[in-house]
């Protein structure tokens, strides 16, 4: 119903995959219903659509802790973080590296990768991240439990969910926030 929805015309042969694929997803902790955008990219690539806007060579996220950095108005020290993004892409056959800081690993992710993409696509001015969500799926595991993550966003004008999911909560927030410029870019087209 929700390819019919979007005007995407799928044969029974690519909604039989489409319907495993989303079986397989869910297994691992996808949740889709509440991911609209990430379910609209899959619908897409389903129907044999590309993100064409960048291609990812790698990213790398890095955070330094230094007491000295703030201080409690008592003299008590409190911990300084530090985090620092690099994204580098390929757009139009051009390789683009990109550093930014952040308040944490995703706006300093977010922050790389509009740098690295934003020259190319001014619509990325109106593309905001406005939450995220994480929870942890299998609690019994520690440190080793896969992680959800929820990325709200907005252009102004419609909001959508992204998502993704991983034993590694940075990757599984790359995840939904590649989905969530990615369907930006494609609302914005």
């Amino acid at each position: 119903m929700k390819a019919a929805e979007l005007g995407l015309e799928l044969d029974g042969e690519v909604i039989g995959r489409v319907l495993d694929e989303l079986k397989r997803l869910e297994h691992e902790g996808y949740h889709f219903e509440v991911a609209d955008g990430s379910l609209e990219l899959l619908l897409r690539r389903a129907a044999g659509w590309t993100a064409d806007y960048f291609t990812v060579e790698s990213f790398r996220v890095i955070t330094d802790h230094d007491a000295a950095v703030a201080r409690s108005g008592v003299g008590v020290p409190v911990a300084g973080v530090n985090t620092e993004a690099t994204v580098k892409v390929h757009v139009g056959g051009e390789r683009i590296v990109a550093v930014a800081e952040g308040n944490g690993p995703v706006n300093a992710l977010d922050g790389a990768l509009r740098g690295a993409i934003g020259s190319k696509y001014p619509a990325l001015d109106h593309i905001h991240l406005t939450d995220y969500r994480v929870r942890v799926l299998d609690t019994g595991r520690g440190t080793g439990a896969v992680t959800r993550v929820l990325v709200d966003t907005t252009d102004g004008e419609q909001t959508w969910t992204t998502i993704g999911v991983s034993e590694n909560i940075i990757e599984a927030s790359w995840q939904a926030l590649y989905d969530s410029i990615v369907f930006g870019l494609l609302r914005a087209s």
